[in-house]
């Protein structure tokens, strides 16, 4: 692929005229293959790789297109932006770890349940060869991929041994319930504790609550951190196994977490989960960024929102700001850790307005539900009924400020407009 993504680069301007990525690949086989009516190309691809078939130099082609693309609409942006705050300039692209699909009949055939032929390159020529599938893995693929729609495989390499990676394809049918007959869960996901989910319904009513600790693994966690910490105060620039150890508790955490919040939304049936749209880009400041370079949010939410999708459950995503720091009653900010007197400096405990101390994260995890549901509702209104409950109502006019307590209003304006 480098080969061609140093080809494109040489003639970008060639590719400006290009609107698919077909016309790019003809052209990139114009450059580089001889044929009967191309017997002198500017670059032979033909003498350097010798017998590559041609459904996997289309691919190539294909990829390192997309690349070059994505590299020159990076520098575009680059250079548009303010030299004081636009950073370093986008690096050249490179091949990295990209390998082709297994083309079915042209390079994979099944035998039987067991056995496969492929087509790879070996011994500078292109040779199928017989491999055996592992019974343990066709079994399970048998017992819980039945009645999904199996995809080619990919080759792939780890460490220094070859696997076939198959994918399998399902079709769901999402939910279409109405908006005022929704139940949702909203999931807060924390630092400190891996999240808080809350059941509520579109007038308001909160139906339960769950609280996942995990509280062995974030130890866990924090030994192998502390490991770390040692090992580079005592001259280790590269701790590559203990990093390895830290992302392996790391991730049985994300896909805990996940689990916890699709069986919630199983219990309380569920038509969507809500949860927070978390912006982690940018460099981490203050105390807890380390925390944050190692908290997985963004792992889990994909993980949900694969298992929801199979489910036939929806995601959605809503304005994260503000919501730990409002009170779901709307009496106003509330005060965290060393803030308030009453938490004990407890950063899982703020204090209302009011005086009175609750959990944070069901705190935010109201405002999460109730800014969705306010959302919803607001726009499947006609547009002078929306405005004029936006007048009685002013919270629900900027999303970043809604409580629970403005859910309450609304539905207490549309109960009292019908």
């Amino acid at each position: 692929m480098d080969f061609f993504i140093c080809v494109i680069r040489t003639e970008w301007s060639a590719f400006q005229g290009c609107r698919t990525s077909k016309g790019a690949v003809n052209l990139t086989e114009h450059f580089c293959v001889r044929t009967a009516g191309n017997l002198y190309p500017k670059y032979d691809f033909t003498g350097e790789f010798y017998k590559l078939p041609s459904y996997l130099r289309r691919a190539a082609i294909a990829e390192a297109y997309g690349k070059v693309c994505s590299y020159w609409s990076n520098l575009k942006n680059w250079k548009a932006a303010d030299p004081r705050t636009r950073g370093a300039e986008p690096s050249a692209p490179g091949a990295g770890f990209v390998y082709p699909a297994m083309y079915r009949g042209n390079c994979y055939v099944r035998v039987d349940d067991y056995t496969a032929r492929i087509k790879v390159f070996i011994r500078n020529t292109c040779e199928w060869l017989t491999v055996r599938l592992r019974r343990s893995d066709v079994d399970y693929i048998s017992r819980h991929c039945f009645g999904r729609k199996e995809c080619v495989p990919t080759l792939r390499k780890r460490g220094r041994q070859w696997y076939l990676d198959f994918a399998f394809t399902a079709e769901r049918e999402l939910g279409s319930t109405d908006i005022f007959n929704q139940t949702i869960v909203a999931v807060d996901l924390g630092i400190n504790s891996a999240c808080a989910c809350s059941a509520m319904r579109s007038d308001g009513t909160v139906i339960g609550r769950r609280f996942l600790r995990l509280s062995a693994e974030y130890d866990s966690l924090e030994r192998r951190v502390s490991r770390i910490k040692y090992a580079q105060r005592h001259g280790s620039r590269s701790t590559p196994v203990l990093w390895k150890l830290a992302d392996g508790v790391n991730d049985d955490i994300a896909v805990k977490t996940a689990q916890f919040i699709i069986d919630t939304a199983v219990l309380y049936h569920a038509d969507v989960i809500v949860m927070e749209h978390l912006d982690l880009n940018g460099r981490k400041r203050g105390s807890k960024k380390q925390k944050l370079h190692l908290w997985k949010a963004r792992r889990v939410q994909s993980i949900v929102t694969d298992r929801a999708h199979f489910l036939g459950m929806r995601v959605s995503h809503i304005c994260a700001r503000g919501t730990s720091r409002l009170a779901f009653d709307g009496s106003g900010r509330v005060l965290r850790g060393r803030e308030s007197e009453k938490t004990n400096s407890n950063y899982s405990l703020c204090e209302f307005p009011t005086g009175k101390v609750y959990n944070c994260d069901l705190n935010a995890s109201y405002n999460i539900g109730a800014r969705y549901f306010v959302r919803e509702i607001v726009k499947s209104l006609p547009v002078t009924e929306g405005q004029r409950i936006t007048a009685n109502v002013p919270g629900c006019a900027k999303r970043s400020t809604c409580t629970l307590s403005t859910l309450i209003n609304l539905n207490g304006e549309l109960y009292a407009a019908a």
